[in-house]
């Protein structure tokens, strides 16, 4: 049985690495093609977008594509949309796979919000110095607010015309440990975090040292997703898997 993993994140790869030691499985990952050196995963890889729901169809009539897993990022929607689509229009079996979001502890220091506009309104006149861990593809949001200075991760850079606020862009790759985290927020002196709660543990630790250190966070919350089969973690995909494979 061929299976499509879209993914683009740590369990989609930990996820592609198990299905190549099956037999009777074997899987092709997509990848959108937005981080200019993405990690590859184990087994066949395609790198692009599919041209919408009816380019998606497309792909999995083609293909012959018998099981379909979404392992994309929680904040990547619309691929997650027009997957349901296409596998519907198809017939071909989907599961999410969704780590599961933080949650918020007694003694965090959280704000959250439901858009990454709202985020940036929210720390305008609040913060002085944000470690800004949303994406470069969302700094312009942040752009306007000059009176603020920014610590600024991401994978790749921006481009040379990119908006983007004032600071210091830091490129870099989860996951992260605790003493890291604890050091950037204290060296750069980091009195709010802006965060998607992407969940999961490669990026968690600046969430846990925000919380010893009395850090505010800024957390935007997930967006809807389309319904369906849903895991959280690799071993129940790989449940799922193995299920449609001996039906």
């Amino acid at each position: 049985m061929r299976v499509l993993i879209l993914g683009g994140t740590g369990d989609a790869a930990e996820l592609a690495a198990k299905v190549a030691t099956i037999q009777g499985l074997e899987a092709i990952t997509s990848l959108a093609g937005r981080t200019r050196e993405p990690s590859v995963p184990l087994g066949d890889l395609r790198v692009g977008g599919f041209g919408g729901v009816a380019g998606l169809a497309s792909y999995l009539r083609v293909m012959q594509i018998d099981l379909l897993v979404d392992a994309t990022h929680p904040f990547a929607t619309q691929i997650s949309f027009n997957a349901a689509d296409a596998a519907t229009e198809v017939g071909v079996p989907r599961l999410m796979l969704i780590r599961r979001p933080w949650e918020k502890a007694s003694s965090d220091r959280w704000i959250e919000v439901d858009s990454i506009a709202t985020a940036a309104a929210s720390v305008a006149n609040q913060a002085q110095r944000v470690f800004l861990t949303v994406g470069r593809q969302e700094l312009a949001t942040f752009a306007h607010l000059e009176e603020i200075w920014f610590l600024m991760r991401m994978i790749d850079r921006p481009s040379d015309d990119a908006l983007v606020p004032p600071g210091v862009i830091l490129c870099d790759r989860g996951p992260f440990t605790l003493n890291n985290e604890r050091q950037i927020l204290i060296h750069n002196k980091i009195d709010t975090i802006v965060s998607k709660n992407s969940g999961g543990d490669a990026t968690k630790a600046k969430i846990i040292a925000a919380r010893e250190l009395g850090v505010n966070v800024v957390m935007v919350n997930r967006p809807a997703i389309p319904p369906g089969e849903q895991v959280t973690d690799v071993d129940g995909a790989l449940a799922w898997l193995f299920d449609k494979l001996h039906d």
